[in-house]
């Protein structure tokens, strides 16, 4: 059978063997592409090894596609283009809803959730010697925000308009971003994604770099104009130059797919992902959230009834709003 790290760089292998046997003649060799995002995010390297789980574990042929992040990945889950996907609670709301400028007011109900994956904490970095230590200091700054489609990208222009201030934003994959900040084409990097965010931490080896995110006052504004964003932490030491730990704001992710998977896949998916949590968290530290009991953050979504039938074997209970009709 092919080793874990060996399906981590092939995960568009099936697995062969008499163990993989019953997972394949439940998958019945279902071939599926995961939506992801940019390099530099962690959905780039927790899709990796999604990807070589179902493929390892679940008989399944299962490839990443980069895509622009959430909002892309709901779109292209509704199009028919991608199996799998991941988004942010927010976009979620947003896609059910029709009322972001990127849904251009079509309402996504198309899209079901399956497991949860863990929080996006969101977070802002600058070089020290460019003196930012606090979110104000960027009015009349450019920023870089990640793909435009991103989480971030979605949501700091809100949050820059909810607190009344001028800012350029910069899109661009979270690593073009990281290089802008380090070449000191923009004035701050904010961005979210689960943490340790890997372009972060190659910025806090390289650079002497400032973290910073919002006063209470602030936080309680933001909270007050977008009700989705929920109370998070950025501990210390996730980071060598962070040495508090951080209140910000946060969204949570959730994988997804079509309405139309059958019951019988989505159940095979939520099982082999949150029945191998170790193998996730040795290859991204955020993946510690990837539990079954944290099905419950989901308050928006509709979850596939596939993945219901697990909760209710692990006697999870779920948001009564969320279970299917």
């Amino acid at each position: 059978m092919i080793g874990f790290r060996r399906a981590l760089l092939v995960a568009a292998l099936v697995v062969m063997s008499p163990l993989a046997a019953p997972a394949v003649a439940i998958a019945q060799s279902q071939s599926l592409t995961l939506g992801t995002a940019s390099v530099g995010g962690t959905y780039h390297v927790y899709g990796g090894v999604v990807a070589a789980l179902l493929t390892d574990k679940a008989g399944m042929q299962v490839t990443t596609q980069q895509t622009q992040g959430p909002n892309q990945n709901v779109i292209m889950i509704d199009d028919g283009k991608i199996g799998l996907g991941m988004t942010t609670m927010g976009v979620a709301l947003q896609a059910l809803q029709g009322s972001a400028p990127w849904t251009k007011g079509k309402k996504y109900d198309s899209i079901r959730a399956l497991f949860p994956m863990y929080d996006t904490p969101m977070q802002c970095v600058a070089l020290k010697k460019s003196g930012i230590t606090s979110f104000r200091q960027l009015e009349g700054k450019t920023v870089g925000t990640g793909p435009k489609a991103g989480t971030p990208g979605t949501y700091f222009p809100l949050i820059f308009e909810a607190l009344g201030m001028k800012v350029t934003a910069r899109n661009g994959q979270g690593s073009e971003v990281g290089n802008q900040l380090n070449d000191g084409l923009i004035d701050a990097f904010c961005f979210g994604a689960g943490v340790p965010v890997p372009i972060f931490t190659q910025l806090d080896a390289e650079q002497a770099i400032n973290f910073f995110t919002w006063t209470p006052e602030e936080i309680a504004t933001i909270r007050a104009r977008i009700p989705e964003f929920t109370e998070s932490k950025v501990l210390k030491g996730l980071y060598r130059q962070q040495t508090e730990d951080q209140k910000t704001i946060g969204l949570y992710n959730f994988a997804i797919a079509s309405k139309d998977m059958s019951d019988a896949v989505a159940y095979r998916i939520t099982k082999t992902i949150l029945e191998n949590n170790s193998a996730m968290v040795r290859a991204h530290a955020a993946a510690k959230e990837t539990v079954a009991a944290n099905a419950a953050r989901n308050t928006v979504l509709t979850f596939h009834p596939g993945a219901v039938r697990y909760y209710k074997e692990k006697g999870i209970k779920l948001d009564p709003a969320t279970l299917p009709k």
